[in-house]
């Protein structure tokens, strides 16, 4: 597997939608600035006031702009909102099918290690977070930043020993915030992981509570779960208890610029270095600097988190695929071949230099012991990873240097966790040709032994399965898998233990079903109980990574004892099944 992974660009989602962005910034930008004209008004009428003008009129032409100017501020803050908003809920969506996207072209091996609670949280909350930094900080920020900077320029312009007095307050307010973000990231990142725990332990309580139980389990998964909940709360009130004091103290200092202002503004006008309308002029002024930048400083909240929400997001996203080229390959006949194949699993080795051959059109068996390497071989030839060493062909070609398309249109792969989709069955079955009418449909179904408990279903072919098939058995969903897989028409069949859940009398049909199915077609098949694959071309005995031997039962029961161990076991639990049976008819 390609080892290099490719950086996480938030811009590159972004940059199709900037003008978006754009218009939301400008729209901002003039809402800010309507809602500053109101206290140049004010300013005005109190200075007309006192300057003894009593002409209503020009007191009526200064409150209409007033009112007009706060009224324009809430339409064009109600415009520019909607403008980023479009905007955001495209590159959330795109985020969101981009991540999709990548956990179709990254290994199984990635998938089988991340929790789907974790998954889930990055795609559905952790991408919903960024909705508030981009539809809010980028437009509002930039806006409640440049408005005091106005302000502060025409400040200037009037006085520039008043302007800096305005100031006073904001470096205070400054040292007050750094204090508060000093650990911030450090505690919402803590925050952030504590909550995915939640999520996948939350997920795990939830998907076991059957077995939980059935063993008698519920304190100590309770308790697991409740700690899990516990520890996110604590970390969530640790992190607030360490930045409320700090913001209760800015938001105490920073509006209080009137008690520099007013004092120090008398002794200038007093002196008689400060006219009283520049006095009243930027004494109404300095009340507009600070909430403009209340504004943007609570969005600073939210930017903050970027760093986090970005960095889960981007470690999906930057996860490297399987390297595979995009042009389909000619392949000469479907013989699959393994040669010196290894494999590690995390720190583990699972896989020692398997070799095999496997002819086009046979049937070959895997068996061997628990965790002897069987399922490894079968996902490895489905491409589910990439072979660390050695190599694995069909039809000649190494399936690194095919498209995974071509390798999934070769293979139909039908696993002992089968999944189904909470659609009808009739759609699940469609799965492995979306394109198959209802007729085709229901024709695989009853090859592969399914029809009649289709039928006995509620609403029968139409009946929604339920989530991961929940609303039928094991035995049910799995030959509902079968007949998917077998719709699909792949050359090469992979059974991983599909008939692990079916009783024997269903076993032998769907056996019988499968034999007819995949008639002239490559089938691999993991099976544990050996007395299904007596009759395949080739049967393969894996153990401690390797293949101990390859050949049919007959020969391998002479020459294989360890096949001939399993064997005798297999048939010893025969009997015993076969004597219990017949004890309960006595």
């Amino acid at each position: 597997m390609q080892k290099e992974k490719k950086l996480f660009s938030l811009m590159a989602f972004i940059g199709p939608h900037r003008a978006g962005f754009i218009t939301a910034i400008v729209l901002a930008v003039l809402s800010v600035a309507s809602g500053i004209v109101p206290y140049f008004a004010v300013a005005r009428m109190v200075n007309l006031l006192i300057s003894g003008e009593k002409n209503f009129l020009i007191y009526l032409i200064w409150g209409a702009v007033a009112l007009i100017t706060y009224l324009l501020k809430s339409v064009l803050h109600g415009i520019s909102t909607r403008c980023s908003h479009e905007a955001t809920f495209h590159v959330l969506s795109e985020l969101r099918r981009a991540v999709a996207d990548k956990l179709t072209r990254v290994s199984m091996g990635y998938l089988t290690d991340t929790p789907s609670g974790r998954l889930k949280t990055t795609m559905v909350e952790r991408v919903e977070q960024m909705e508030v930094p981009l539809a809010h900080i980028i437009p509002e920020m930039t806006a409640n930043l440049l408005i005091p900077l106005a302000i502060v320029g025409y400040l200037f312009a009037l006085d520039w020993r008043m302007a800096l007095v305005s100031l006073i307050t904001i470096p205070v307010g400054i040292l007050c915030y750094m204090a508060e973000m000093k650990e911030y990231p450090k505690k919402y990142g803590a925050v952030v992981q504590a909550g995915k725990h939640m999520s996948a332990t939350t997920a795990e309580y939830i998907n076991g509570i059957e077995v939980i139980k059935a063993f008698n389990q519920s304190t100590a998964s309770y308790g697991k779960f409740t700690d899990a909940v516990r520890q996110n709360t604590d970390l969530i009130l640790d992190w607030m208890k360490s930045t409320q004091g700090y913001s209760a103290l800015m938001m105490t200092i920073w509006p209080a610029v009137l008690i520099g202002v007013l004092p120090i503004g008398c002794v200038f006008y007093r002196n008689g270095s400060l006219t009283a309308p520049d006095f009243i002029t930027i004494a109404i002024l300095s009340l507009g600097i600070v909430g403009p930048l209340v504004g943007a400083i609570f969005l600073t909240d939210d930017f903050s988190k970027i760093a986090t929400i970005t960095g889960e997001i981007g470690a999906v996203l930057s996860e490297p695929d399987l390297k595979r080229p995009e042009q389909r390959q000619n392949l000469q006949g479907l013989d699959t071949d393994l040669r010196n194949v290894t494999f590690a699993y995390k720190d583990t080795q699972v896989l020692n230099g398997v070799t095999l051959n496997i002819k086009q059109g046979t049937t070959t068996a895997l068996v061997g012991p628990s965790g002897s390497g069987k399922s490894t071989i079968a996902k490895l030839i489905a491409s589910y990873w990439d072979a660390d060493g050695g190599s694995i062909t069909i039809g000649g070609i190494d399936v690194k240097k095919m498209p995974p398309e071509q390798v999934m249109d070769l293979i139909g792969y039908v696993s002992q966790d089968n999944f189904l989709f909470n659609v009808s069955v009739r759609d699940n079955i469609r799965m492995g040709r979306p394109k198959a009418t209802d007729r085709e449909v229901e024709a695989v179904a009853k090859a592969a032994g399914c029809h009649e408990f289709i039928m006995g279903l509620d609403h029968g072919y139409d009946t929604v399965v339920g989530g991961a098939g929940g609303h039928l058995s094991g035995g049910e969903r799995q030959r509902v898998a079968i007949a998917r897989a077998m719709m699909k028409n792949a050359p090469i069949v992979i059974l991983d233990e599909a008939t692990s859940y079916t009783d024997p009398e269903n076993e032998a049909v769907i056996q019988d079903a499968i034999g007819r199915l995949t008639r002239g077609k490559t089938l691999i098949v993991i099976a544990h109980r050996l007395g299904t694959i007596t009759d395949a071309d080739q049967i393969a005995v894996v153990a401690q990574g390797k293949i101990l031997d390859a050949g049919t039962h007959e020969k391998l029961l002479k020459r294989c004892h360890l096949y001939a161990q399993m064997w005798a076991a297999h048939t010893q639990t025969k009997d015993a099944d076969m004597r219990i049976g017949g004890g309960e008819h006595v």
